[in-house]
């Protein structure tokens, strides 16, 4: 009886004292969840319940390191980086401008001017 409930009395204090707290990194969206509950499965995806959300989230591709209270108390209330399409977004993105050269919806295209309408092609033969 006595090291029975011994066992029950090491069981509660290791329950609210050793909770593992976890940083789980998607590299494909760059986004990180912060959990207390992690389940890895057979298929190689983590499950997890997302402490910002509530939400349960399965990541396919993930990193998770192991993270301190502070740690994870800090980042559980850090805004969510932003992405597009997968793919963190750069300075360009972020403003506006564009990326390698090409044109965004807001630039005229080349060769014609802007707030020009277009004129149809001409049917003129040539000579």
């Amino acid at each position: 009886m006595k090291k029975t409930l011994a066992g029950m009395l090491v069981a509660m204090v290791c329950t609210a004292g050793c909770t593992n707290y976890y940083q789980v990194h998607d590299p494909t969206t760059g986004k990180n969840y912060y959990t207390t509950e992690l389940r890895q499965m057979d298929s190689g995806a983590t499950t997890l319940k997302d402490a910002r959300t509530g939400n349960e989230v399965s990541v396919q591709n993930s990193e998770v390191k192991k993270i301190s209270k502070e740690e994870f108390e800090s980042g559980k209330f850090t805004p969510q980086t932003g992405t597009m399409s997968g793919y963190p977004m750069s300075g360009h993105q972020m403003s506006g401008q564009p990326m390698n050269g090409q044109p965004t919806n807001a630039q005229p295209m080349t060769g014609q001017p802007s707030g020009q309408p277009m004129s149809p092609p001409s049917t003129a033969p040539s000579r």
